[in-house]
């Protein structure tokens, strides 16, 4: 028995909206609004997060790229981003010339520290990225009054979870611009793919230029961009994966509310949700002692646990910084993400959960 960390669920509707396209002919546009498919997706995609406007980028990476450009980040200046989370974050802001300030976590879960970021506010300082990590909402009510006390806009990264909602309203869409990705192994995917929302008309108009070399009718580049359109294969792939994703986190729920059931006897550290919090359950993530001998155990049983981040972004190779960041350094070496995704049936809970009354 072989049960993946987490796995793209493909059917018939996504092969056959593949298939016409290919068929058709038209794999991508370079129109400023984008081709069909991909106008089809940023309407679904908006409508399900409850946001105005929704722009289809060809990763998340491309995302957080296109918002940080959006916001006219520049080089000498500082964008605040926690330090537990996948290099991407910070990779993006480095992209644009700014230097990313890396900032604590909170061990409740694992989202970025409000007071630890205030105290990293200075002149240089242009915008704040707090991360949605294992689908947990960041705690947006002492960032929106860091926001509106310092004047800083912020983008939420949440590319971890889409489908989360704090207090009824999804993540992405409470403070200037949200950037999620569709990579497989995320809680719905296209294939490669992101898109960000706003409810701003000058950052959509701006972002849908950004997406495509600046240009607004073609060879009419009128602001700095890239080519970060996505194309017409994922996007359909992407819209039909939206449709099903309601049941996708149903499924993830479900799987999530068992497994901590069974395992809630053991002397470890189980994923929680906040009050008016509804968690995607993206990666169902504990804490627990001895952690790397544990995951090599499950490894061996068949078991694709995994562990996110055992090396946080300041301490790899690229950024080696010294930064004390002594809650990051905790998780690092405590976190472990057990399998919950649709794929995964309850027996294979059930062997999850007696693996590790064997292991502990």
């Amino acid at each position: 028995m072989k049960i993946a960390i987490n796995i793209p669920i493909v059917g018939k509707e996504e092969i056959s909206a593949v298939t016409n396209i290919l068929k058709n002919g038209a794999l991508t546009s370079s129109a400023s609004q984008g081709g069909k498919h991909v106008q089809d997706f940023e309407r679904t995609a908006a409508s399900f997060v409850k946001s105005k406007y929704a722009i289809a980028v060809n990763s998340g990476t491309a995302a957080l790229q296109a918002a940080l450009h959006a916001l006219d980040i520049k080089k000498g200046e500082e964008v605040l981003v926690p330090s537990f989370t996948f290099v991407a974050t910070a990779n993006a802001v480095i992209s644009t010339g700014a230097k990313p300030i890396f900032v604590d976590i909170l061990k409740e879960n694992y989202t970025i520290n409000p007071d630890d970021l205030e105290k990293k506010i200075n002149k240089k300082t242009r915008a704040i990225i707090p991360v949605h990590l294992y689908g947990n909402a960041a705690h947006v009510e002492r960032l929106s009054e860091i926001s509106k006390k310092h004047n800083l806009p912020i983008i939420e990264d949440s590319a971890q979870s889409l489908g989360t909602t704090y207090k009824g309203k999804h993540t992405g869409t409470f403070f200037e611009m949200g950037c999620y990705s569709m990579y497989p192994a995320k809680v719905m995917t296209s294939g490669e793919g992101g898109f960000v929302v706003t409810n701003n008309k000058k950052l959509r108009d701006k972002l849908l230029m950004i997406r495509n070399h600046g240009m607004v009718h073609g060879y009419d580049t009128r602001i700095f961009g890239l080519n970060l359109r996505l194309p017409e294969i994922n996007a359909a792939i992407a819209t039909v994966q939206m449709k099903k994703l309601p049941n996708f986190l149903k499924s993830r729920k479900k799987n999530a509310e068992l497994l901590s059931k069974l395992i809630s006897d053991l002397k470890l550290v189980l994923p929680k949700q906040r009050k008016n919090e509804n968690v995607n359950w993206y990666l169902y993530t504990i804490a627990i002692e001895k952690r790397d001998k544990i995951l090599k155990k499950l490894n061996e049983k068949g078991i694709g646990a995994a562990s996110y981040y055992p090396t946080p972004v300041h301490k790899t190779p690229f950024y080696k910084l010294k930064t004390k960041l002594p809650v990051t350094d905790w998780a690092a070496s405590h976190v472990l993400s057990l399998p919950i995704h649709p794929g995964v049936t309850q027996k294979n809970i059930e062997f999850i959960a007696k693996i590790l009354h064997e292991i502990l």
